[in-house]
């Protein structure tokens, strides 16, 4: 088994194969050179099946949608990010949508 860790990622990747999705974390560097693309070190990867990661979104979909609720705070995500990360902005709302 591998140690435990509880670390802070600002980054991730995702691969999801037939077989199952593997969660890679990562870290920035805390002051990028502006003329070259941001280094990242690599925290660790979680394999899991894709239940199991559907299972997690969507369980982790509606701890938030409480969290937002109860404090009365949305967590928004700016379009210009969405728009880099090529999420339709009505994809987006929908998912967030409470229902």
């Amino acid at each position: 088994m591998a140690d435990q860790f509880d670390v802070y990622a600002d980054n991730f990747t995702i691969t999801v194969t037939p077989f199952g999705v593997n969660l890679s974390f990562g870290v920035r560097e805390p002051h990028p050179s502006t003329a070259r693309v941001p280094q990242s070190t690599h925290l660790g990867t979680i394999r899991m099946s894709t239940e199991h990661l559907k299972t997690m979104i969507m369980i982790m979909r509606r701890q938030v949608l409480q969290v937002e609720e109860g404090t009365g705070v949305k967590a928004e995500v700016p379009r210009e990010i969405l728009n880099q990360l090529q999420i339709a902005y009505e994809d987006w709302a929908a998912f967030w949508k409470n229902q």
